[in-house]
């Protein structure tokens, strides 16, 4: 088994993602870890996840060192966590297609390369002319393609 954790804000745009082997509060902490230290993100008042017991044991840890401000709320409520459930829902009709994926490896550069896809679809991107060629250099980028 393979772990998606994602990030998406309140008005459905992907934050961060991050692919795990375990789904557990360490895997938890470092994907918190993770999604906080994005560079384009504010910090959040609400973080809305689903009902893992990993959750606020990895929360508090980040609190603990000082990695995760104390003003930030932790909802463990099923049904406000269904922007990122729907949005998820893209990205399993992709692995689904394929009949899942076989290595990490291999599903750590898949799913990045989904989640960058679907970023663009969704009108994410800040190009200062919204072309393919600008597209094609976002993707080279993000993945370290030499253009």
């Amino acid at each position: 088994w393979m772990y998606l954790y994602r990030t998406v804000d309140s008005k459905g745009s992907t934050i961060d993602f991050y692919l795990s082997k375990a789904r557990n509060y360490k895997a938890a902490k470092r994907f918190f870890k993770k999604a906080l230290q994005s560079f384009h993100i504010s910090e959040p008042r609400v973080v809305t996840v689903d009902k893992n017991p990993a959750y606020p044991i990895a929360v508090e840890e980040l609190r603990k060192e000082k990695k995760m401000p104390l003003g930030i709320q932790l909802r463990q409520v099923k049904y406000l966590n269904n922007i990122v459930e729907q949005d998820h829902r893209f990205i399993k009709k992709r692995v689904r297609s394929m009949l899942g994926l076989k290595s990490f490896r291999t599903a750590t550069y898949i799913i990045s390369g989904i989640e960058a896809m679907h970023m663009v679809k969704k009108g994410q991107l800040v190009l200062l002319e919204k072309s393919v060629q600008n597209q094609v250099k976002f993707i080279h980028q993000l993945f370290g393609i030499a253009a």
